[in-house]
């Protein structure tokens, strides 16, 4: 199934939390491959004993590496690499010594090679998975971490990072899948089950949400996870009341939870407190610079205060973390339409047009856009495509009030 998959708007939503984590268990597996190091065959694959030099550099970059110097690891390591091209066991040492410098996406080419040598080597897979899934390539992940966790199946991590990854594909039942093994794996995790809440929310199966809320309340009382879970759960039911409730709970039990500030602001932004909006969005940045709910918030405030050059820099941020996020698609051709540059515009509004050909808006601003370039038929097919898309939503909308 995972290679049927599409990027998903997740993979920067709610996922400060997703990111952090990502970090936790990709330091655990580097430890555990920097461990078996030793035992790993040379050659095609086939044991065989390593040259002399080649030991001295492989024991120096492993003394490297055990003093924290990843620079001076990654410098041994080539040396050997130099002497025995074709050694998994320097490959994958090499690979780790770069992703322990944050260079995943210089380490991912050389566990590649190792595992073209020695296919069926475990810890190369597995350590080729978790350097997909910090590179936010969670389609190329799942396939080695589904192998991996079938063969074994009480593996914390290997089910987690595969419950993540489907979570930020946006595929909430398969995550809710892996997520609850994880937590049965390691009951007293409460990162663990609180994304599992997350997927199961976002699943609409509120009866296994129910019981991730008891868990999570019998594991920690009154927790900031516990709160934000039910002020989310409260906003999408649209009372709103109830979830400013939760997450100003949530706040007060721990100020720097993942989320807890977002929530707030995005209800202080449904509320027109646009003020508060901004403060809480800003609070959000200062503890996940990265967070693109709040890169991408902030730059929606920046722009009704007629600031699109600051805004332009949030969507950009939002963008770093989620290529696909359509919001940030969309603000940034709004602030580039109000610095007059129609041109710049063009890009990011048809890229969300693309991923949405449903969106309204994004039709509407790609006309203006064009119009503003000089080329007013393609201008026009944008902006009634945009007005039949909202007399279509306007007619679902009407058609649901009536069912209920």
């Amino acid at each position: 199934m995972a290679g049927r998959l599409r990027p998903g708007r997740s993979a920067g939503r709610s996922l400060s939390w997703l990111l952090a984590r990502c970090f936790i268990a990709g330091s655990l597996a580097m430890a555990g491959a920097t461990g078996a190091r030793a035992g790993q065959s040379k050659g095609q694959g086939k044991p065989g004993a390593a040259t002399p030099k080649e030991q001295v550099w492989r024991a120096e970059g492993s003394q490297a590496l055990k003093r924290g110097d990843a620079v001076a690891a990654e410098k041994a390591f080539r040396q050997a690499l130099r002497l025995d091209p074709h050694s998994v066991g320097v490959l994958n040492d090499l690979a780790i010594a770069l992703d322990k410098q944050g260079k995943v996406s210089q380490a991912i080419p050389y566990y590649q090679q190792a595992l073209r040598l020695e296919p069926n080597n475990p810890q190369t897979k597995r350590n080729l998975a978790i350097a997909y899934f910090r590179s936010q390539r969670y389609q190329e992940a799942l396939p080695i971490l589904e192998s991996l966790s079938r063969r074994a199946p009480s593996d914390f991590q290997l089910a987690e990072l595969a419950g993540l990854s489907f979570f930020a594909l946006d595929h909430y039942p398969e995550a809710a899948q892996y997520l609850e093994r994880a937590s049965r794996i390691k009951p007293s995790d409460l990162s663990t089950l609180y994304m599992l809440g997350q997927a199961d929310l976002r699943a609409r199966d509120y009866a296994a949400l129910t019981r991730v809320f008891a868990r999570i309340n019998q594991l920690a009382p009154d927790s900031a996870a516990a709160h934000v879970l039910m002020g989310m759960a409260y906003d999408r039911a649209f009372r709103e009341h109830e979830a400013l409730r939760e997450y100003l709970a949530a706040e007060k039990a721990d100020a720097a939870f993942p989320g807890v500030h977002s929530g707030l602001g995005l209800l202080y932004w449904k509320r027109d407190e646009i003020a508060k909006a901004q403060a809480e969005f800003e609070a959000e940045l200062k503890h996940f610079p990265r967070d693109v709910v709040a890169n991408c918030m902030l730059g929606q405030v920046l722009i009704r205060e007629n600031q699109p050059q600051a805004a332009a820099a949030h969507f950009r941020m939002a963008l770093a973390g989620n290529p696909a996020y359509k919001e940030a698609l969309l603000g940034l051709g709004q602030a580039d339409l109000m610095e007059r540059q129609p041109q710049a515009a063009l890009d990011p509004l048809r890229k969300a047009t693309q991923l949405d050909p449903n969106y309204a808006q994004a039709h509407f601003l790609l006309g203006v856009a064009l119009r503003k370039l000089g080329h007013p038929a393609e201008a026009a097919r944008e902006q009634a495509l945009s007005a039949k898309i909202q007399e279509q939503q306007q007619a679902e909308y009407t058609r649901r009030l009536g069912a209920h």
